[in-house]
């Protein structure tokens, strides 16, 4: 699931293997937009201080292409 605020950041509040479980059910996608809503309002400040304290990992995309 991948939550997204154009041109400032994108948010993956949960991710699963298609072969570790079926689709979330209604209930988890509500306290996940509540969580992705959290998220996306979090200053700069806040971000630092939730990768600090380990309750947010960054994922970066290596965009380099091999010829």
């Amino acid at each position: 699931m991948v939550a997204y605020r154009t041109a400032q950041r994108s948010v993956f509040p949960y991710g699963f293997a298609k072969s570790e479980r079926d689709n979330i059910d209604d209930r988890e996608l509500d306290e996940l937009k509540k969580l992705a809503k959290l998220y996306l309002g979090y200053s700069e400040v806040q971000i630092a201080a939730a990768l600090d304290g380990a309750e947010l990992q960054e994922v970066t995309c290596d965009e380099r292409k091999e010829n």
